[in-house]
Formats: structure tokens, sequence, C-alpha cells
């Protein structure tokens, strides 16, 4: 559980926030240990590895060993620590090549180029530095007799720093693909989760902090304003369980006070433990980037942070302008839905209540999030077709002639002919849920008699939202159905009208869609009149 004292609360008009936890009453937590793994068949030589290299530290980490006496075992090893950071390998084992056998079942099979392999030999006759520098991926090669205890402490030196580098390098590629990511995908609705998360992790990279670090108290997390509240929007380390959640209530004073300062002053303060950076943007007027860093920062890594932070704010007002186009998409789309069911005297409520629970069946039946937020973005256009019905047909009080009925069944065509010639997967979803909504699984459904599988998933899908929701609602000619009368509804239609498979869905998770219409409720007014689209019942 998080701790008052532990973390950031932040209150006021600061719209986004990157913050670090706060290591004052943080237990203290060693560091975990740069692996060596000694590869060799004499046992002297492990011993005397060890002995030389007991009290060795990098970067006030110590060395953890591990010990192979043969080829076989090292590949075994190597498979179970695959962040070990040097080899010390021996090439002649149970065989004239069994070391080299290692090295390049590590660098071709395991695809592992981070390990720092130095190759030890008493034989150097049996490979020759030249031929194994040029033919094998190694970093060093050493001759038993040449390499003393201050050798061998310069190579594995060398090594770390090598090691060190390259994993500093893979954490800030992973970061950039994120933010890449992030700042390409319109319809991605984690985008903004994604780009703070590499907000992060490039933090991480820049200040030369390796996995282990992430487990460590320095781990951070972004958060952001939303409704006069803090919620955590990406984070690293422990923090990863924690995203979503609100800050109210967990401060650390220490931490409020410095940013309010920053704040007031509106310029960047590096302080002797942590760095709290000012910026704005276009869309938010002020943005705050908090660190804690467990070591003085160098000119270089000041410099670093201060060229990010400005990228930074570039890459949020991208995020933000893409949002703001997806939103306004959004808008007009769920617009256009209410006012078409207005016209027909149906409550502007049904548009919002049919995407929601559209919504929540697509995850529930398996769909990902991505084809789940894009019928929900579609399925409020699922009646666009009554548009272009006559008023005198579309708000006829009593019940529809045959050939009244045709006309109103028309309906799908036309809004799938509305809708058809976008190329916007949005638009082409709708065209899809417009014509196909009233369609039945056992074929007697309308306007194409389709059966089964043969209707599209997204048009299912709504066709079940969109009775619940007219079933589950007053209206002026019938009140609405008591919950238990609509269940035994869907599970007789099972097979029928509904999609068995769906149909099932829903009724497991009945409750969580009766939250939905709690949460948009009906606002039925006197004019109100019936839905062409219920059967008489």
């Amino acid at each position: 559980m998080l701790k008052k004292n532990d973390e950031l609360t932040v209150a006021g008009d600061d719209d986004l926030i990157f913050a670090d936890e706060t290591t004052d009453q943080s237990p203290e937590i060693d560091p975990k240990p740069w692996k060596l793994m000694i590869v060799d068949d004499d046992d002297e030589v492990h011993n005397i590895t060890r002995m030389v290299l007991e009290d060795f530290s990098f970067e006030g980490n110590r060395l953890e060993f591990l010990n192979a006496y043969s080829g076989e075992e090292a590949r075994r090893l190597i498979i179970q620590h695959p962040d070990t950071a040097i080899m010390l390998l021996d090439v002649v084992m149970e065989n004239e090549h069994s070391g080299l056998d290692v090295v390049r079942f590590i660098r071709e099979e395991l695809k592992n180029s981070f390990v720092r392999i130095i190759l030890r030999t008493g034989y150097p006759g049996q490979a020759p530095e030249r031929k194994v520098i040029v033919e094998y991926d190694i970093n060093d090669y050493k001759e038993k007799t040449d390499l003393t205890a201050q050798k061998l402490f310069t190579s594995i030196t060398a090594a770390l720093r090598s090691y060190r580098d390259l994993r500093t390098l893979e954490e800030s590629r992973k970061g950039l693909e994120q933010i890449i990511d992030a700042c390409g995908s319109l319809y991605r609705i984690q985008a903004l989760k994604q780009f703070a998360h590499g907000v992060l992790t490039q933090l991480i990279s820049i200040l030369h902090l390796d996995d282990n670090s992430l487990y460590l108290p320095t781990s951070g997390f972004a958060a952001v304003l939303e409704n006069d509240d803090y919620t955590i929007l990406a984070g690293t380390g422990h923090f990863e369980k924690f995203i979503d959640m609100p800050l109210k209530d967990i401060a650390s004073e220490e931490v409020l006070k410095d940013l309010q300062l920053v704040s007031r002053k509106k310029k960047s303060s590096f302080n002797a433990d942590r760095f709290i950076g000012y910026f704005r943007t276009k869309n938010n007027p002020e943005t705050l980037l908090y660190l804690h860093h467990r070591r003085p920062l160098s000119e270089l890594e000041k410099n670093l942070i201060g060229i990010f932070s400005a990228n930074v704010s570039i890459g949020f007002d991208n995020i933000c302008l893409n949002q703001e186009i997806i939103d306004t998409q959004k808008e007009i789309i769920l617009t256009l839905g209410e006012v078409v069911e207005t016209r027909s005297r149906e409550t502007a409520n049904h548009v919002r209540r049919v995407a929601e629970y559209s919504h929540l069946l697509a995850l529930k039946a398996g769909l990902d999030e991505e084809q789940a937020e894009i019928l929900r973005q579609a399925s409020p256009m699922h009646d666009v077709g009554k548009i272009g019905i006559p008023d005198t047909i579309l708000n006829k009080p009593g019940r529809l002639t045959p050939e009244e009925f045709e006309l109103i069944k028309a309906h799908a065509w036309l809004g799938y002919d509305i809708l058809k010639n976008s190329n916007r997967r949005i638009m082409k979803a709708a065209a899809i849920v417009a014509l196909q909504h009233h369609e039945r699984w056992d074929g007697n459904g309308y306007p194409q008699g389709l059966k089964e599988e043969d209707i599209h998933v997204f048009g299912r899908i709504t066709g079940i939202a969109d009775v619940f929701d007219a079933l589950s609602n007053n209206r002026i000619y019938k009140k609405a159905w008591e919950p238990e009368r609509i269940l035994d509804h869907i599970r007789k239609e099972r097979g029928r009208h509904f999609d068995p498979w769906l149909a099932n869905f829903f009724l497991e998770s009945v409750d969580e869609f009766y939250a939905i219409q709690d949460t948009y409720p009906d606002e039925l007014s006197s004019s109100g009149t019936k839905p062409f689209n219920l059967p008489e019942r």
C-alpha cells in the first residue's frame, strides 16, 4: 500500500506531473548485483577468480558469481540467467571447442548480444586469438598465464561499463519506440498512457539506471489532472499496479513545497537529490517534471534532461491534439445519433447506452480494446437511416400497416448508403451496424435475411444492446419490463433472434449492463411515441 509520506499529491493548476517516490522514509534495498558467470572445468580457476574479485564493486553494485564446469552446464545456466553481465569462458572443457560452441549458442540461438564474453584459454594454439576474434562475437581474449589480478580487475571493469551502456541504449530504444508508437496512433485510446510510460523509461535511461532500478525506491509515475483530481497515468516498477488510481490524500509535504516553489518561479530546479522541471505546452498551461535521483547529476545529464523535457512538451502537445481530433469525431457521431433518435421521439440517452452496452459486450466476447472502442464510437449511428423516413410514419402513434412497416425497414439500407463510402474505420463499422443490427441469428431478420455468422459481430452485438435497452426503459406506450422478464426473453431468443454465444456473455454479466443504464437514465417526455423498431406485444 502507498504511505502518506512516501508519495506525492499535487493540488492546484498543474496539469501533468511526472514524479518519483521520495526515499526519506523508504527502507534501504541492496541493489541487485552484476552477474558474473565463470565457465571452466578447473575448480581451482573458480576459487581463484572468486578470491580475486571478492571485494569488487562497480557503481556501488557487487558481483554475484555463477559457476559452470562444462559447456553444457553453461548453456543451461545462461538460459536461466539471461541478465548475466559477464561470462569468463574457458575454451577447452569436455572437448577442444566446447567454449566456442557456447559462444555460438549465446549469440546465434539465444540472440543474447548483451552479455560480455571474455574468452580464457590455457591452450592458445588450439584457439588462435586472431581466428577467434574474427570468427566469433567475443569481447576479450586472455591467456590464463597472462591474466593477473590487476588485469582481471581491469577487464571486468571495462566489460561492465560496456554492458551497462548497452543496457542503457536498449532501455532508451524501448522508450523511444513507445513514444513514437503513441504519437503515431490516433485510434489507440491508451496512447497518452503509452507516451507517459515512454517518458519515464527515457528518464531512467538518461540517468544510466538499469532494469534493476525499476524495483528500487526510485520507481516513478506520471500523474494527470482529471476533474480536479490527480490520477496515476503511467508508472514503472511497483507503481505499475497503481495506474488509474487517484493520488489524493497521499502527500509528501517537502516535495509539494518544492513543486509549488518551482511553479511560482516558473523556472526548473536541480537540488542535491531531485530535479523539478518547469515548462509550458500549448494545451496545458503548466507542466512540472519531478524526478528523485540517488546521486548528483552531471552537467551532461542536466543538459540532456533539459532537452528531453522540451521534447516531452512537443510530444504531449501532439498527443493532446490527436486526442482532441478523436474526441471531436466521437462527439459529432454521438450528436448525430442523438438528433436522429430525438426526431423519432426516442430519448437521446438511448444511443449513449447502446454505445456503452456494445463496448462492454464486445470486451466480454473477447474482442480487443481497439475493436471494442471502434464499436462504441460506431454504434450510436445504428439508426441513422431514420433520417430518410417520413415523419408521418416515423412518429405514427398507432400500429403500422404492412406497407408502412416495409418503408420503416428501409432505414437499414438508407443508413448503410449514408455511411458506406467513407474509408474511415469508424464510419465503415457504423455502416455495418446500420445495415445489420436488425438481422436475426435464425435468418428471419431484415434487410438481407442474413443468418448466424454471416451477420458481422458488430451487428450481432448492437442488436442485443438495442433490444435490451428498448425493453428496459419506459416508453409512452408501455412501462419498462421487469428484469426477470427481459432475461427470460433473451434466454428464449438465444439461437433464434440472438447469437447464443453473445447472449450467454450478456446473461453472465447483466448487472454490469444495468449499471450502465443507471449512469445514463431515460428522460422520456410526454410527447414520446412508440419506437418503430420494437415488436408488438
